[in-house]
């Protein structure tokens, strides 16, 4: 079993307290044995994603994010699902990160919690996949109807869902021990 291994988390949601964070929080205190969660700040003051500067001549920010990627044990994205879609703030990171190798076999966890979230589930999971990074279907969730199943405190109310978290928190661990 792993231990003190440090996973960097990308939230896709632009809100403050979202449901995404509240899913994040969860499966933090389900790992906190093995895992040291690492969030990244704020996506939304992230420089918007310029493919002249990506190689050559990356901002400051770019440069730091990459290197905590890089670091990092493990890689957990959550995100709600804008009009069908990964939100933009989401999609900046990842477009900053393509032109390099840190997503390259790094394991990571992709979690969907929205309204629906089917499709931007699947643009993540192809984003991902072009990216290189090492996922498997286990290491994989869907959370549909997320508001339904979250408290105004925070906590999973649904059964379900809990069971589920649990789940991909196994097959995570297990995805970074064997790494």
């Amino acid at each position: 079993m792993v231990k003190n291994k440090t996973i960097f988390v990308l939230i896709g949601s632009a809100s403050q307290n979202s449901a995404n964070q509240n899913i994040i929080d969860n499966l933090a205190k389900l790992m906190q044995v093995n895992f040291h969660f690492m969030v990244c700040p704020d996506l939304k003051t992230l420089p918007h994603f310029d493919p002249e500067l990506s190689s050559s001549n990356p901002p400051e920010q770019i440069i730091e994010l990459r290197n905590k990627i890089e670091k990092a044990d493990g890689i957990i994205i959550c995100t709600p699902e804008y009009i069908f879609s990964i939100p933009s703030g989401l999609k900046n990171v990842i477009e900053w990160c393509i032109a390099t190798t840190v997503f390259s076999n790094k394991p990571t966890g992709l979690i969907t919690a929205s309204a629906s979230g089917e499709k931007a589930h699947e643009e993540l999971q192809l984003i991902m996949k072009t990216a290189m990074a090492k996922f498997s279907i286990e290491t994989t969730l869907l959370i549909q109807g997320v508001k339904g199943k979250v408290n105004e405190q925070g906590q999973i109310t649904d059964k379900n869902t809990l069971e589920n978290l649990t789940k991909f928190a196994n097959a995570f661990c297990t995805l970074v021990d064997n790494n």
